[in-house]
């Protein structure tokens, strides 16, 4: 193989970034209550801004809520009533933690595991980051 389709190959496996100058915008959560049941009716598509795993978010959500829950279809229950802004404030604390980039602040980052550490690798500057793995 010549340097050319070296370099084409390398640029297809690049993950790409979505450059965009709107300022990261964290969705709210969507609900609402039943009963002493709190039902989270957009927590997939939150997840899924977020680019993380569902589970990762939600296993986050629950310890920091100190709450029990699960999903049933497309909607996560939790076994308690809390209200919206805590949950919202919890996912802030999520992206502050697991999402933004400590160096240059975008959302553009990936988790990484090296051995039993964890890393948020931010794709856009290229900078590494421990975060706490107990999760």
């Amino acid at each position: 193989m010549d340097y050319e389709k070296l370099l084409e190959e390398a640029h297809k496996k690049i993950k790409k970034i979505e450059h965009s100058s709107e300022r990261f915008e964290i969705p709210k959560i969507e609900g609402h209550f039943e009963g002493k049941k709190t039902i989270l009716t957009n927590f997939l598509q939150i997840a899924s801004h977020l680019r993380r795993k569902p589970e990762h978010l939600q296993k986050f959500i629950l310890r920091e809520l100190a709450t029990s829950g699960n999903f049933e279809g497309e909607r996560l229950i939790l076994n308690n009533r809390i209200p919206s802004a805590k949950i919202n404030s919890k996912i802030e604390d999520y992206v502050k933690e697991f999402v933004l980039c400590r160096e240059c602040k975008k959302p553009d980052t990936e988790i990484v595991k090296e051995d039993r550490l964890t890393f948020v690798h931010c794709l856009a500057c290229g900078a590494k980051h421990s975060v706490r793995s107990k999760i």
